[in-house]
């Protein structure tokens, strides 16, 4: 006897419950996230203490990347947030409301690169409702649609010599501990600045 092959749809009110679920773990997500990098900066101060620098590079960059991915939760926690108080714009047809298009194209984006089973599931009630070119968003930009904070952490460009000094003298200054970013790293900065220009 064959099976019957049963095409998933849009289900309105556990898309719902997803985002909402959503949005709970993304919070918790960033608090836990900014609690590691909290721990992290405090370890580097004492690497920097003991004079070791190139260790403390290396560890910032993680830092650096982390805080980018914090920004990135909040960032989808807030496009889940317009999702459900734009609900009825997200029911009312199979056709994609400019007003949500950004948050749906964004979540849909990220959603593959994470992994968050809330996220997931409202991608798939995404790609049930609008269809496969919901889907094919994850793989570009096509017309710069996906939010740029989103679109620009997955590149995974390591973080510019000028960021990490920054963070560096930062992280100095919170521990009291007596560090100055050498001069030939300063030089460095100003060859980036200058670059940067061009």
């Amino acid at each position: 006897m064959k099976k019957k092959l049963v095409k998933s749809k849009f289900d309105p009110n556990k898309t719902k419950v997803s985002l909402k679920l959503a949005i709970a773990r993304l919070r918790l997500l960033q608090s836990k996230k900014s609690s590691i990098n909290n721990t992290a900066k405090k370890e580097i101060s004492t690497l920097l203490e003991n004079g070791k620098e190139a260790s403390a590079r290396i560890r910032v960059e993680q830092i650096i990347k982390e805080d980018y991915n914090i920004e990135v939760l909040e960032v989808l926690e807030l496009l889940c947030e317009l999702l459900i108080s734009r609900y009825g714009l997200l029911l009312q047809s199979s056709e994609l409301d400019n007003s949500i298009s950004e948050a749906v194209k964004s979540i849909a984006y990220a959603a593959p690169r994470y992994d968050i089973k809330e996220l997931s599931d409202i991608h798939k009630a995404l790609v049930y409702k609008f269809g496969i070119e919901i889907n094919n968003v994850q793989y570009d930009n096509y017309g710069n649609e996906i939010h740029p904070k989103i679109y620009n952490f997955f590149k995974n460009e390591t973080p510019k010599k000028t960021l990490v000094n920054k963070y560096l003298t930062e992280i100095a200054n919170i521990y009291h501990v007596k560090w100055e970013c050498p001069p030939e790293e300063e030089e460095k900065d100003k060859d980036e600045v200058n670059m940067s220009y061009i």
